[in-house]
């Protein structure tokens, strides 16, 4: 009788999932149309949005970057800094999101293909024409019309700034430092995650010796939101270096992550395989590609996989399938976030802190959409990459946690992280889920973090005393 019934209601949630974003691919061509006249309208210009991105030498976005397809491999985005040209590597999601209407309406676009050498690190010849164009290229108002305007989320861009870090909330121990630890949130949050839950509970022996950095990312909370930025991985981790590793003078450090904050903290680890003491993770979205699978399609699916249930599953459809439906979802809820911020005041009457809220709506759409693709989903192809480095080449501490009842990212995710790396350490809370592993249980997650910690170190000095 059960088994009837979870069938009877899988296929009504396949039926009813069919029908709604059916009718959401129309509605996000109609939104399409609609921005490009209010991008004209308040911006007197629009920008090309993924809908067209197929098309050849499309500007992914203003302030100099060109979108390029080089056919059979991976897009790739060429971007002009201090005079010199870098390609970065984006994912195919952004652009190709396959669905009935985009079937329907598909047509034939020629690609700008990049011709490549035979060698492992293939040169890519660039027509002059579009070094030229990278030149005269306008920069996008910031904020958009369709972006928040006030000062917290504008004040890196006001003329007097001269500052364009990252927001990094630095507290515990000021002189005579014994260890750092940085956290990385997650998608579509803050620095707060960290600072309003677990900084709290910390013991006075670690506030005393140890410096707690928690960092907003590019795009989220009270950091940058550039119009020009796609939101890469070389983009994120650049920004972090600038902001915390440098100012900071880091030569060793834990890194405790959240989330998408995971896939950067692996970046970051392998990219400084000496220097980081210990690693870990929070219900990282780690994906392992079926053989003959296109990763960053396998890994949107799975993330976002078009249903209307779990409601956290339909919230992250939303987010990665639709550009211009998000857009609009940024537009009423992130640049009115003041406001909705005051009602959960409000109707809470100050008993519950709203950081969460803060966090949610604290960013804008383009740092969001671009995030999600470009980290999320295209990393599909280098996860794998920067955990085989961590099993082969640190020797650090891996730690991995995962709540047992989280619908965004299953289990499996931490427990195929587990198998990767050998000496992970993996534990799943019963009765928790992406936000409550650490939310509502704070104070045991900072006993569980000061250990990880003790333990590390003691490693490291009994390893050098040998």
């Amino acid at each position: 009788m059960g088994s009837a019934a979870a069938t009877a209601a899988k296929v009504l949630n396949d039926v009813v999932s069919f029908l709604i974003f059916t009718a959401l691919d129309v509605l996000d061509v109609v939104l399409c149309m609609v921005y490009k006249l209010a991008d004209y309208a308040f911006e007197a210009e629009w920008r090309p949005c993924y809908c067209s991105s197929a098309g050849a030498d499309r500007i992914a976005a203003g302030g100099g970057n060109i979108l390029l397809s080089e056919s059979g491999g991976p897009s790739r985005v060429v971007c002009l800094r201090n005079s010199k040209i870098h390609l970065e590597d984006i994912s195919d999601t952004l652009f190709d999101r396959p669905s009935l209407v985009s079937e329907v309406c598909k047509s034939n676009k020629s690609r700008l293909v990049v011709q490549k050498s035979s060698s492992r690190s293939p040169p890519v010849t660039v027509n002059s024409s579009i070094v030229e164009k990278i030149g005269r290229l306008k920069s996008t108002p910031v904020p958009r019309w369709s972006d928040c305007d006030c000062a917290t989320c504008t004040s890196w861009s006001s003329p007097s700034s001269k500052d364009t870090r990252l927001f990094v909330h630095a507290d515990g121990a000021k002189e005579n430092v014994k260890e750092d630890v940085v956290f990385i949130h997650g998608f579509i949050s803050s620095s707060k995650f960290w600072t309003e839950t677990v900084f709290e509970k910390f013991s006075e022996e670690t506030k005393r010796d140890y410096r707690l950095i928690a960092v907003d990312l590019l795009g989220f909370g009270r950091s940058p939101k550039p119009t020009d930025s796609l939101y890469t991985m070389r983009e994120h981790v650049d920004m972090i270096e600038k902001s915390v590793l440098e100012p900071y003078n880091l030569k060793s450090f834990h890194i405790v992550a959240h989330s998408l904050g995971c896939i950067l903290a692996l970046a970051i680890a392998v990219k400084y395989p000496n220097s980081v003491k210990s690693l870990t993770l929070l219900a990282p979205p780690y994906f392992p590609v079926p053989k003959g699978e296109m990763g960053t399609q396998f890994v949107l699916r799975r993330v976002a996989p078009r249903r209307v249930w779990p409601l956290i599953a339909f919230g992250a459809s939303m987010a990665g399938w639709y550009e211009h439906i998000s857009r609009t979802i940024c537009l009423v809820i992130c640049k009115n976030h003041r406001v909705w911020d005051f009602i959960a005041q409000q109707i809470t009457r100050h008993r519950v802190k709203t950081f969460l809220i803060e966090g949610f709506m604290c960013h804008s759409h383009n740092a969001a959409w671009h995030t999600l693709h470009n980290i999320i989903c295209g990393s599909a192809d280098k996860i794998d990459g920067y955990l085989d480095a961590v099993n082969e080449r640190l020797t650090c501490d891996v730690n991995v946690f995962h709540g047992r009842d989280d619908e965004l990212l299953p289990v499996e995710c931490s427990e195929s992280v587990g198998s990767r790396i050998a000496r992970a350490r993996v534990k799943v809370v019963e009765k928790k889920d992406h936000i409550t592993i650490v939310v509502g249980r704070q104070k045991a997650f900072a006993r569980e973090l000061e250990e990880i910690w003790k333990n590390s170190t003691d490693t490291i000095t009994t390893t050098k005393n040998k």
